[in-house]
């Protein structure tokens, strides 16, 4: 096994010194969060959610099932025993965990957390076979058959999962005892799908392999992980999977990456399957590659995406359903599908610089990712409606997975709450990077950062803020280099007036500035303050979504708002509100629902009707004025799980 020199406590994704890639991530080691949001809900994870993950694991089975693998007599455990679905690969769920630890024990050490992950890895190095092939469902359930199921087996997507976690122990300890792991994975899949005498072209039906290759060549410098990645890629679309009950497109297999027009299928494989591109392309200097990506990037933020940036659109194969199909009540927006396109756009800016890839990841992260996780860090959402009615059915799926039930601990198919745990504990590395000209700040918390400035030296720069509820950003250079350099602070496309003060100098910041510089030579102490007004806006949904005419969605800064049963005065039923176009809602502070947490209270109009029958005929008897509150979408359900809704009906309509 060759590995290089350890890279610091890089992040979850470090592109090569030769790679085509416009900005460089910051070390995860040189980012530390101070107080506020993200410290807050970051320090929520570590103390609670990620040990509730390990003692969910050990509770549903899915470590025993290791030691079942490594000859532990017993039957293979699973929730969905009880109702006969056993999922195949319940191991990712372990590797996703493992990885959080792994940043989570480079940013400081905890003997807990240590010990259980110690358990963790030795029960995974036990389970391997000494042909390199790790599959506990395969080896237990399946008789040891490898490689017999690509479309459903999911062997190569848990090793991409395996594989990050060996990355993040490898960046942020120096532990390679999951890298050694991974290697004999990567010697097995050689072997069957590989390049090999008696190897078979052949792609696993859950794209993930490929972006995890391409880190550990990264880490390793062995190029053969790259090129076995880009050799995935390619085969994709090639037709090498069964149609099975929902397409080719299902899984990205019905067109080649390179041509493919639109995102398709299943919306977690297709972003995978993406950021793996991404990947592949910047490593290999491929534009073609990367210009595809990008092509489907933006077709699916204009017509596939809630204004959440929640995707998938259909609950039956979880995929992406037609331009402009998001009902907000029957949307799937899982919470998986939502971490995926953080990663994806996550690689765009890196690869690109586009302010846009930025935008997107605080979109999707505030109001897409985080409506996942309770505000208590125990309790999960698996997918993520914009409208959960007062009057409705019970939802499929168990509590959780439907979006008709409050949050659950843990699921049958748990695959969402290590994921949430993985990009909470990696979530330092996506605030800032830099270039041949400086550093850029992309995502706003309170912070210290520090790295290497381009023309020699080390700057460490202190950012102060109450970010996502006030757009006041104040850095401090705390140490620099004597050479000039840029420093970058993105202005986000929702805000329509923005001031930057350096010094003595105040700018007002012209419209369509996406990024403000200011480059100079700077001095311990020299301070920059980028203020975002931040209104509260009233959208009006496009109007090629007919689920959503006639209704207004509330934004405030990077939030979309939703209005709650709880937020009601007594005796009202959501479904009953309405609000006025030029409606102009207060914001305040809602300490009830979290501490520091900004909700906002608006008049709105009360219509109630003849009858519950809803007949053509029914005619509305009252035009009632009330007042209501709205809280960040984020937040909803940590208290009364009743109706919900992000889209309100305009009146008048």
């Amino acid at each position: 096994m060759t590995v290089t020199t350890r890279q610091g406590a890089a992040g979850p994704v470090r592109p090569t010194t030769t790679a085509a890639a416009r900005l460089t991530p910051l070390d995860a080691s040189a980012v530390t969060l101070g107080g506020g949001f993200w410290g807050d809900r970051v320090q929520t994870n570590r103390d609670v959610t990620i040990p509730h993950g390990f003692a969910q694991l050990e509770r549903v089975g899915t470590l025993g099932n290791f030691r079942l693998a490594a000859g532990t007599p017993g039957e293979y455990q699973a929730l969905g025993t009880s109702i006969g679905q056993v999922f195949p690969f319940l191991d990712s769920d372990l590797y996703k965990w493992l990885e959080a630890v792994g940043w989570e024990l480079g940013r400081a050490p905890d003997p807990e957390l240590a010990g259980a992950a110690d358990r963790a890895i030795a029960d995974v190095a036990a389970a391997q076979r000494a042909d390199g092939y790790l599959n506990t469902f395969v080896q237990v359930v399946g008789g040891g058959r490898a490689y017999r199921d690509l479309e459903w087996g999911h062997e190569l997507y848990c090793y991409g999962h395996l594989i990050q976690a060996a990355v993040a122990w490898h960046r942020a300890l120096d532990d390679d005892r999951l890298l050694e792991i991974a290697w004999r994975t990567v010697d097995s899949i050689e072997a069957a799908l590989g390049a090999g005498p008696q190897a078979r072209a052949g792609v696993d039906g859950h794209p993930e392999i490929e972006t995890a290759l391409v880190e550990m060549y990264r880490v390793t410098g062995e190029r053969r992980l790259l090129d076995l990645a880009q050799e995935f890629v390619e085969r994709r679309g090639r037709g090498l999977l069964a149609e099975g009950r929902f397409g080719a497109a299902y899984w990205q297999d019905h067109a080649p990456v390179r041509s493919a027009p639109e995102v398709a299928g299943h919306a977690v494989r297709q972003m995978y399957l993406d950021a793996g591109a991404v990947d592949v392309a910047v490593e290999t200097g491929d534009d073609e590659l990367l210009g595809a990506v990008r092509r489907r990037w933006r077709d699916m933020i204009a017509s596939r995406m809630s204004l959440t940036g929640g995707i998938g659109s259909r609950h039956t194969d979880e995929a992406f359903g037609d331009p402009y199909e998001l009902s907000p009540d029957q949307v799937y927006n899982e919470t998986c599908a939502a971490i995926s396109s953080v990663m994806l756009s996550w690689r765009l800016l890196l690869a690109t610089g586009d302010p846009d890839a930025a935008d997107h990841i605080e979109r999707t992260i505030f109001n897409a990712v985080l409506p996942g996780l309770a505000l208590d860090g125990t309790r999960f959402f698996y997918v993520n409606p914009l409208q959960r009615r007062t009057h409705r059915a019970v939802a499929p799926g168990g509590p959780g997975e439907g979006g008709g039930g409050e949050r659950a601990p843990w699921f049958a198919c748990a695959c969402c709450p290590p994921n949430l745990m993985r990009t909470l504990s990696s979530w330092e590395g996506y605030l800032a990077t830099t270039d041949s000209t400086g550093i850029q700040i992309q995502q706003y918390a309170s912070a210290e950062l520090s790295t290497d400035l381009p023309g020699g030296g080390r700057a460490t720069l202190r950012v102060e803020t109450d970010y996502p509820w006030s757009g006041r950003v104040a850095v401090t250079i705390v140490e620099t280099a004597d050479e000039p350099w840029t420093l970058g602070l993105r202005v986000p496309s929702w805000c329509r007036s923005a001031t930057l003060v350096d010094g003595s100098e105040t700018i007002e910041l012209e419209a369509g500035v996406r990024i403000a510089k200011r480059r100079r030579s700077w001095h311990a102490g020299d301070v920059v303050v980028l203020d975002l007004a931040m209104p509260v806006r009233i959208t009006t949904p496009d109007p090629r979504v007919d689920a959503v005419r006639g209704t207004l969605a509330i934004e405030r800064g990077p939030l979309v708002y939703a209005i709650e049963t709880a937020d009601l005065p007594a005796g009202v039923e959501l479904e009953e509100i309405e609000i006025e176009p030029d409606v102009r809602p207060e914001p305040i502070p809602r300490d009830d629902v979290a501490p520091g947490l900004v909700g906002l209270r608006l008049p709105a109009f009360r219509r109630r009707f003849a009858s519950a029958s809803g007949t053509a005929g029914d005619r509305a008897i009252t035009d009632e004025p009330i007042e209501v509150g709205a809280v960040p979408y984020f937040a909803w359900g940590n208290r009364s799980v009743e109706a919900m809704r992000v889209w309100i009906p305009r009146r008048g309509n």
